[in-house]
């Protein structure tokens, strides 16, 4: 029996951050094949931002637990999962019911945090880890001496993106409004100001044959500018539509437009290739690659963490119980990096 009380955060419905729920509960025990993690750190990522409201393209229905990822302690195993778990600290992505003090998770879907990396460190790289590197190495493929386009650059994606890149020798244009510009120049990073610079002219003109690689979480008129930007044999990898986060209307139309015109440039001969990123992408066809896949990248990015390639960008950590201030820093376009929640 659990001595302990079961606390997690609910979306009801499109609300505002204040309209975010806690609920007390009974901690769920492990079933077979599972864990339960007594969380250490979850996050606020972009996704939760659409979640609140309704915007995310594949959601479950109201009300649910968000949370994107969970990095916590493994407190109790199921039947059939290695005892030798427990009281290991490990990483998982979730997508949704990270936000709650103790989460369930199949083992075979969490990943060893190395010794000596602090839950919170680790809970910036989870997704953001992830996403950065499959795109950048799985998607891009890119190589020392090429020069990318990342957008959103000081962002929680962003951040890993530069780093990653920079340490595989790879020249980086990034955009982000001009108070991030120093951090960026500090991390080797040529800042374009996105709400005062033709994005496009300026970019031409730090790279006049084009870029080898873009990416792009705006969508909308962005994702047709950046596909121009590219150099012939270079790749645009999309990764989200966060220019319709506050429109109303579907919020499966910005992602299929975006799918549309990269089937469409996809079918142009002329070497450049697109891609819309989706972390998720093959799991429901084949799980056990799909596992072994992040498995093997998040391992990677921590390992980047520890050879100090990475420098995790912490904006801000508070108690899940104070999501709504969580949620209204994240979305408040003034921090670099990952708001952590601790329990």
């Amino acid at each position: 029996m659990h001595t302990e009380e079961l606390v997690e955060i609910v979306l009801p419905g499109e609300v505002e951050p204040e309209g975010l729920l806690v609920r007390h509960g009974a901690v769920p025990t492990a079933g077979p094949g599972q864990v339960l993690i007594r969380m250490e750190a979850t996050g606020v990522s972009f996704a939760e931002q659409q979640m609140r409201r309704g915007r995310y393209y594949d959601q479950p229905a109201f009300p649910f637990v968000p949370g994107y990822d969970v990095v916590g302690v493994v407190q109790e195993t199921g039947e059939g999962v290695a005892t030798g778990l427990t009281g290991t600290r490990v990483a998982a992505l979730v997508k949704v019911g990270g936000w709650a003090s103790h989460v369930l998770v199949d083992a075979a879907d969490t990943v060893a945090v190395p010794e000596g990396v602090g839950a919170a460190e680790a809970e910036t790289l989870v997704v953001n880890g992830v996403t950065a590197w499959q795109m950048l190495h799985r998607k891009a493929r890119v190589r020392t001496g090429q020069t990318i386009l990342v957008h959103g650059a000081n962002g929680g994606v962003g951040t890993v993106l530069v780093q990653l890149a920079r340490a595989a020798g790879v020249k980086v244009i990034g955009t982000a409004s001009a108070r991030h510009h120093d951090a960026l120049r500090e991390r080797g990073v040529v800042p374009v100001d996105y709400r005062t610079e033709d994005i496009p002219a300026r970019v031409r003109e730090l790279a006049p044959g084009g870029v080898d690689a873009v990416f792009d979480h705006v969508g909308g008129r962005s994702v047709i500018d950046s596909w121009h930007l590219l150099a012939p044999g270079g790749t645009l990898v999309s990764y989200g539509s966060a220019s319709t986060r506050d429109d109303r209307g579907s919020k499966q139309l910005p992602v299929l437009k975006i799918l549309g015109r990269v089937w469409w440039w996809n079918t142009a001969p002329n070497g450049r290739r697109a891609y819309f990123f989706n972390v998720w992408a093959g799991r429901s066809l084949a799980k056990n690659r799909f596992r072994s896949r992040l498995r093997t990248d998040l391992t990677q990015v921590f390992a980047a963490l520890q050879r100090g390639d990475l420098t995790p960008k912490i904006a801000d950590r508070l108690p899940l119980t104070r999501i709504a201030d969580a949620m209204r820093l994240a979305e408040s376009g003034t921090v670099a990096g990952k708001v952590v929640l601790h329990p």
